[in-house]
């Protein structure tokens, strides 16, 4: 009657969301490697600057495999994101990072593509994505095992050393980010003024691109008044 009830339920609503921010939530689960039972934190971030993304980590007592998997908390953007960052000084690789699972990375100088749902989602730095990239590249038996010839080991070895003089920041290159679904971010550490090393542009999606993401298929206007479909 005094109007304090609803008053009252926002509130409780306001501090369970910030109290659902505050925790780091733990399910059970199985390993990836080892498929023995395991545990999996997950926790609500913002990023500064942008939005916010779900931290995911998977830690095996049983084999010590250990996964960390990053998911936008927010829905595909309206356009892609092209992310340009032109890598001059070794305090770059301090930089926040965040790949999304629909991202893909070029390096033009080493002419290396990563293409989209590699390596999944990941909040890193610029170093650690770069390490990452590195040890994806020495693992594949495709390349450096015994499936490989020596021509291809050979450009393999130069390409992890050029690679690694980037990591040390030895050598100055261009880095490239495109995400279709607009949810990739690298930090800028002049926000919020501009970074004079960096570019970021947004774009329409082509109709492939939207495939790719399945928003060909879906249909968010008009769905109420459709006729109900004939069996």
């Amino acid at each position: 009657m005094l109007g304090l009830e609803e008053e009252e339920l926002d509130e409780k609503a306001a501090d369970s969301v910030e109290d659902l921010r505050n925790e780091v939530l733990q399910f059970n689960t199985n390993c990836p490697e080892c498929n023995a039972p395991a545990n999996t934190n997950m926790k609500l971030v913002q990023i500064p600057h942008f939005k916010e993304v779900i931290i995911m980590a998977t830690n095996c007592d049983s084999c010590g495999h250990r996964t960390n998997e990053v998911k936008s908390g927010g829905a595909i953007e309206p356009q892609g994101t092209r992310i340009t960052f032109r890598i001059t000084d070794p305090t770059d690789m301090t930089r926040d990072i965040l790949k999304s699972e629909t991202c893909s990375v070029e390096i033009p100088e080493l002419e290396f593509e990563l293409g989209m749902g590699a390596l999944g989602g990941k909040f890193t730095t610029l170093e650690g994505l770069l390490k990452d990239i590195k040890d994806l590249v020495e693992r594949n038996p495709f390349t450096l095992g015994d499936s490989s010839t020596p021509s291809k080991t050979e450009k393999l070895q130069e390409f992890l050393g050029r690679l690694q003089e980037v990591i040390e920041g030895k050598t100055k290159t261009v880095f490239i980010m495109d995400d279709p679904a607009g949810n990739s971010y690298l930090q800028n550490v002049y926000a919020p003024e501009e970074d004079p090393e960096l570019k970021v542009e947004h774009y329409e999606r082509t109709f492939e691109q939207n495939e790719d993401l399945g928003l060909n298929d879906m249909k968010t206007e008009g769905y109420e008044t459709a006729p109900p479909s004939g069996r």
